[in-house]
């Protein structure tokens, strides 16, 4: 299985997809990566899955997936990789919605995206995963009685 390419060369791979799109795609991507950083400042890029087929895609994580950002003709699509488990008020996720783990956000040309209400969705998904990690840690040996 290939390794992630390094978080510095993964922000490079992002900065070009942005530039190669070169259209609404683009700036689209730019404007939810902004957002993603702005939700959560320690978020790490990585550029996962590539293969002959597909030059890779966009992942942030933060103690896990939180999302990717995949391009398409007509559509930018922000897949969550827990989105099932997340509060939704505001109703963004608008695809994939069959799953029992994974939500998804299809942004197409001349959408708005509700800003707060993804804002509150990037720090629900960090939330989920860092709650994730610390019911997995073991519970610490009891000490001596006393």
């Amino acid at each position: 299985m290939p390794k992630p390419i390094p978080t510095q060369s993964a922000s490079a791979a992002i900065d070009a997809r942005i530039s190669a799109l070169n259209d609404w795609r683009g700036a689209t991507l730019a404007r939810v990566r902004a957002l993603i950083h702005q939700a959560d400042p320690a978020i790490q890029e990585e550029w996962k899955w590539a293969k002959p087929t597909s030059p890779g895609v966009p992942v942030w994580s933060h103690n896990g997936i939180v999302c990717t950002g995949e391009t398409y003709k007509s559509a930018v699509k922000l897949t969550f990789a827990r989105g099932a488990a997340l509060p939704d008020p505001a109703g963004l996720f608008n695809a994939s919605l069959q799953g029992n783990v994974r939500r998804a956000i299809d942004i197409h040309l001349g959408d708005a995206l509700h800003e707060a209400a993804f804002l509150a969705l990037i720090r629900a998904a960090v939330a989920l995963n860092l709650q994730r990690r610390s019911s997995r840690r073991p519970a610490a040996p009891a000490g001596p009685a006393l």
